[in-house]
This record gives structure tokens, C-alpha cells and sequence, in this order.
């Protein structure tokens, strides 16, 4: 099996980083191949950049020539474009966001997500709120840290500890890494705050795993039907 994570920035470090943390969760006989948008953002933070992201990474996916894969995870806490992935690809499509909402969901009765910035939080309850796991959410949360100044481990562990309390007093049960840029996160800091933390990159992997197992794939029904055949024209280039 062969799973394709796409980051939704242009930094390859980052990609690196996610391709690190998708491969410890995978299993046996499962390859992870990690893509870098040609071109966005250098970090998704805000609307503006998350529209552009998930044009880019849709984008990749259309003109990708690489071996075949068998399910694609969408390494964008929050961000746009997963829909649409779903119409162009015919292999199933795990959002982390998503992911690590349900398998919270099965851990307790509330989660809550640290994420980045505080301008994001809005964006991931939308996205949330779109996959249908908006109302167990006690709360999302920022630390206030930028993607790119996630290297710094221990600020980013003292600064997720310090939001993980916020939303622990807000009633979660569970915690969520609100950005795939904290993968790894959750070893360090799962037995400080004494609540089972999910990161979204490992449980979307393991469910790609899942459906491509079980033979699963997106339904063509009614929303995810393959797009119309029509001239669309990218960045002055027609598909």
C-alpha cells in the first residue's frame, strides 16, 4: 500500500517533518510518499493562505507523475481543499483535521484542539463544524506560536502546555495538535497533561489504512461526484 501525504505549504523541512511522523504510524508493508506544493504559501495562517494552499495542493495532485498510490492524507490542520481532492482523486482522502476529530471522538466525550495561531482558531471550527464533529469540540485554542516557529521544541512544548490547559478548563477530555508541524508533540507532553492526545497526521494514516483494507472508497453518489468535464484553466495553463 502506498499512501501520499501532502503538506499544504511550500516549506520541504515541513513536509520532512510530517513524512516522519506519517511513517511511524504506518504499518507493515505501507509506504509513505510526501509531496510539497510547487507553489503558496510558506505557511498556512488565515483564510487567505489556506484558499491558496488548497489550489496548490489540488493542483498537484492533477499534474502528479508519480508511482500509484492508494489513498492521499491532506496534511493541513483546518485548511481548504478537501472536497475538492475527493472529487479529483479516485483513491479515498483523509483529512487530519477530520481524522483526529473522530478518533477524539472514541477517547472521550470532548476534545479540544492547540493549534497555532490565535487567527486560525476560527478557521479550524469551521472545518470541524463541515466534518461533523463540530459539537463534541469544548474548544480551540492557539499558543500563539507561528508553522515555522515550531522548530523551537521546547518553546512549543511550554507553549502547547500552557494552551492544553486552557482547554482542559474549558472541558476537554481529550486533546487534539491543532497543526501537523506538532507531529511528535504528543509523546512528550500526553503524560504531563495526563489526557490522551491525538495527532492528526498518525490517525489519518491509520485510517487511509483502514479504507483502502476494507476496500472503501469515496461514494460518486452526490457531492463527491467526479467534477464536469469543462476547460478550466490553471495559472494560464488548460487541463
Amino acid at each position: 500500500m502506498r499512501i501520499v501525504v501532502t503538506n499544504c505549504n511550500t516549506t520541504q523541512e515541513m513536509t520532512e517533518e510530517i513524512v516522519r511522523g506519517a511513517r511511524a504510524a504506518a504499518g507493515p508493508g505501507t509506504a509513505v510518499l510526501g509531496l510539497t506544493p510547487r507553489w503558496g504559501p510558506e505557511s498556512a495562517e488565515g483564510w487567505l493562505d489556506s484558499y491558496l494552499s488548497a489550489a496548490a495542493v489540488i493542483d498537484l495532485l492533477r499534474t502528479y507523475e508519480g508511482p500509484p498510490y492508494d489513498a492521499v492524507v491532506m496534511a493541513g490542520f483546518g485548511e481548504h481543499g478537501r472536497e475538492g481532492v475527493r472529487e479529483l482523486v479516485d483513491v479515498p482522502v483523509v483529512d487530519i483535521t477530520e481524522a483526529a476529530a473522530h478518533l477524539a471522538c472514541l477517547l472521550g466525550r470532548r476534545y479540544g484542539v492547540v493549534t497555532t495561531l490565535e487567527r486560525s482558531c476560527g478557521q479550524i471550527e469551521d472545518s470541524l463544524e463541515l466534518a461533523g464533529v463540530g459539537r463534541n469540540c469544548a474548544a480551540v485554542v492557539g499558543t500563539g506560536l507561528g508553522v515555522l516557529d515550531l522548530g523551537d521544541a521546547d518553546r512549543t512544548e511550554a507553549a502547547f502546555l500552557a494552551a492544553a490547559e486552557r482547554v482542559r478548563e474549558a472541558g476537554a477530555e481529550v486533546l487534539v495538535l491543532g497543526c501537523a508541524g506538532m507531529t511528535g508533540l504528543q509523546r512528550t507532553v500526553g503524560e504531563k497533561l495526563g489526557l490522551p492526545v491525538v495527532d492528526g497526521v498518525g490517525a489519518a494514516v491509520k485510517l487511509a489504512e483502514s479504507l483502502v483494507g476494507l476496500g472503501l472508497n469515496t461514494s460518486r453518489a452526490g457531492g463527491y461526484a467526479k467534477p464536469v468535464p469543462k476547460r478550466r484553466v490553471w495559472g494560464g495553463r488548460s487541463d
